[in-house]
């Protein structure tokens, strides 16, 4: 039996600048779903609008049938964000950020984050602010399996990737799944990637979302829908 774990009905920004048009969207647990369109496409807008509490829009957001807005901090602890956009204490090591703001999590486990860093042969002792990207993107998502979300938000974390790394990273994201209790939601500009790596692929334009289904029968046509 499938569970929900996002659904967004309706969402449509009400704030000035770019603006999200009428957004619906179900994403089910044992899942990686790909949302792609060009830059400016409205990808980038779309994860920030769950993850804001301050973003203003029309419609509604269900994180495991709660609505977000009701309890913003508290489904905060379901989701897992990774993007360059994502706060961190620069001066601070790995660990030691992952010390103060793992408490703000309340399944945190310090003991997983120390193993998938291991894992991704990343040092806990380094500065996050003398991190290289992909070395802060490989933190970030150690971060946030180590809080155990049920939605995992992937914001062009593969642009720029080793390709080494890639087949690992595509691994551990297929070890969540295991036990279909999370889904991953990632954006991507890399068609080739999305149509082995994703189940399920969304298309943005212009902050609408032009179509949506599985991967095989959405790639064939994104060079004409995204005319």
């Amino acid at each position: 039996m499938s569970t929900k774990i996002l659904e967004l009905k309706d969402v449509t920004s009400t704030s000035r600048g770019f603006c999200l048009k009428n957004i619906n969207l179900t994403i089910e647990a044992g899942y990686i779903y790909g949302l792609m369109g060009v830059n400016g496409a409205g990808k980038t807008t779309l994860m920030k609008t769950i993850m804001s509490e301050n973003v203003k829009y029309a419609g509604h957001i269900f994180v495991q049938g709660e609505n977000i807005k009701n309890n913003h901090a508290k489904i905060m602890n379901r989701i897992g964000f990774v993007s360059e956009d994502v706060a961190f204490f620069g001066e601070c090591s790995a660990i030691e950020n992952a010390r103060i703001l793992g408490s703000l999590y309340d399944e945190f486990d310090m003991e997983l984050f120390k193993s998938v860093m291991k894992k991704m042969n990343q040092s806990c002792g380094k500065v996050y602010g003398k991190m290289s990207r992909g070395e802060k993107l490989k933190f970030q998502l150690a971060f946030a399996i180590a809080h155990k979300p049920c939605l995992y938000l992937l914001d062009e974390v593969t642009a720029g990737m080793d390709p080494v790394f890639r087949i690992e990273f595509f691994s551990i994201l297929h070890e969540l799944l295991i036990d279909e209790k999370a889904a991953i939601l990632m954006t991507s500009h890399i068609a080739s990637e999305m149509e082995t790596k994703a189940d399920y692929i969304g298309i943005m334009k212009e902050g609408k979302l032009i179509q949506f289904g599985e991967s095989l029968d959405i790639i064939p046509k994104l060079k004409e829908i995204t005319k």
